[in-house]
């Protein structure tokens, strides 16, 4: 059974150049193993339809690739036309197609985001982010479903904030 804490980016090894690498370069550059978590049950036969697990992979990469570059219109391409975002923390959604590509053109400061981890199965992706405003970092989960063409059907974002650990774990822990 591989070691998922031997992975430095969520895919066995690939490498990442630079600190702040163009988005291409800082996904993984090599094959991941697929697991079977739950596969379509069709005339009594197993299968897994490899397709759409690389499809929707490479979706949410040119979804975050065209997000850094504001390249609106292809980010656009990227979403189902009924699509819906949800932030949970803030218990707000949008929409549509229209009003989530507003939301993200307009959203205030000079952003940037790296990504760090994807983790892709065949109607589903999860995503950890790397996101600067400023001189302000934080980190970013965002949640992927996909529709049956492949588009993003839904998007959920959480924002973690840090904070201090309980006092009495020190000698438990490394701080870093």
């Amino acid at each position: 059974m591989d070691d998922p804490a031997a992975d430095d980016d969520g895919c066995g090894g690939g490498r990442r150049v630079g600190r702040w690498p163009p988005l291409t370069r800082a996904l993984i550059t090599r094959p991941c193993t697929v697991r079977n978590h739950g596969p379509t049950v069709s005339g009594g036969m197993h299968t897994l339809d490899m397709t759409s697990m690389t499809d929707l992979r490479k979706t949410v990469e040119s979804f975050w690739a065209a997000a850094e570059a504001r390249d609106w219109d292809t980010f656009a391409t990227t979403l189902a036309e009924d699509v819906v975002y949800t932030l949970p923390q803030t218990r707000e959604r949008i929409r549509g197609r229209e009003q989530y590509v507003r939301f993200n053109r307009e959203y205030p400061g000079d952003w940037h985001l790296r990504v760090e981890r994807i983790v892709a199965e065949p109607e589903q992706a999860v995503t950890w982010l790397h996101f600067t405003v400023g001189l302000e970092e934080m980190h970013g989960i965002t949640f992927f479903s996909a529709d049956r063409e492949g588009h993003i059907a839904t998007v959920t974002d959480f924002w973690p904030e840090p904070y201090e650990p309980p006092a009495g774990r020190e000698h438990l822990v490394e701080r870093f």
